[in-house]
């Protein structure tokens, strides 16, 4: 559950340490601690909490996943909650990651799908003049990394659009083809939602909680925000060609039932001749004149037959069959 937990003085690892001395630590001059947990049980939240100071809500909210992205403050820390994704063959599978940010720790918490932030923690390591801004540069490198990530997960989903929309456009469409579209759009859609809160969530960060954060790390969170907007124009334009596709692929459906149905028109229209001349002498009348005559069997058969070669060359020719 305890990933690593490391205190940092003036920018540069002290090494690691223990849970039980992250208290006193902090009270040295110039150091913060940065703690990494992945889905840690009840009692270590708990120690966590006493350590570091933190607010039972926040404490409650990371003891299990389902939370939606948002930032709270809560005295002096904040609790943000991310949503992180990662690529499959046929779906995103979705993580979370909670993180406690004070002036002098950090804490992330993982639950779920989440790969560790290990090679943040040694990118942040090698600029220890960046890292010496304190908890909020380590708060903006695990931000950037789980934005980062979205980037195969967009490319991913336009990989499986393109090749729906080969599908749709070279092969019958099918109903399979319909649940994948919609699939698709389901993905995108949860994408989006992990996405476009961390906008607000940036832009809060830009401008309030100095005490926490270092204002010469304010613009690393600009940059963070202008990367989600442009992966969140690429999902909707992705879902508009989504939707699209799904009403290409409804017509081509349509206009293959219509062939269908001209075809069983023209059939039972050239069934009509046979079917009116057996209906007219189907009939109990004694007396039809023509019954008598030597040539009236060939020559039914001749108008029956003359007449349905006819009709179907004049039905062939206007694309009826």
């Amino acid at each position: 559950m305890i990933i690593k937990c490391v205190a940092y003085q003036n920018g540069k690892s002290l090494g690691d340490i223990s849970v039980e001395d992250i208290s006193e630590i902090l009270k040295q001059e110039g150091t913060f601690v940065w703690l990494g947990l992945h889905e840690p049980n009840d009692d270590l939240l708990d120690q966590i909490k006493e350590e570091f100071g933190l607010h039972e809500l926040a404490i409650e909210d990371a003891r299990s996943a389902h939370q939606r992205p948002k930032l709270e403050e809560y005295n002096n820390s904040l609790f943000v909650v991310l949503q992180t994704a990662s690529l499959s063959e046929q779906s995103i599978d979705f993580g979370e990651t909670h993180i406690f940010v004070g002036i002098r720790f950090l804490v992330t918490v993982r639950h779920g799908m989440s790969s560790g932030y290990q090679n943040v923690r040694d990118r942040c390591e090698s600029m220890p003049e960046k890292l010496e801004k304190g908890s909020g540069f380590g708060l903006y490198a695990v931000m950037d990394s789980i934005v980062d990530n979205y980037v195969p997960v967009i490319d991913g989903l336009q990989e499986r659009f393109e090749k729906i929309e080969t599908t749709i456009f070279e092969h019958r469409p099918s109903h399979q083809t319909m649940e994948q579209l919609y699939s698709l759009k389901r993905d995108s859609l949860k994408l989006q939602n992990a996405i476009a809160p961390l906008i607000d969530i940036c832009n809060e960060l830009m401008r309030f909680h100095e005490s926490i954060i270092h204002p010469d790390v304010n613009i690393y969170f600009r940059d963070i925000s202008d990367h989600l907007q442009r992966n969140s124009q690429a999902i909707d334009s992705m879902r508009e060609m989504v939707i699209a596709a799904m009403q290409v692929h409804l017509t081509f459906e349509t206009i293959r039932q219509n062939e269908v149905v001209k075809g069983l028109a023209g059939w039972g229209a050239i069934l009509a001749i046979p079917t009116m001349i057996f209906s007219w002498y189907g009939m109990n009348f004694k007396y039809i004149p023509e019954l008598e005559w030597e040539y009236s069997y060939p020559l039914v058969l001749s108008v029956i037959v003359i007449g349905s070669v006819f009709l179907y060359i004049r039905l062939k020719r206007k694309g009826w069959l």
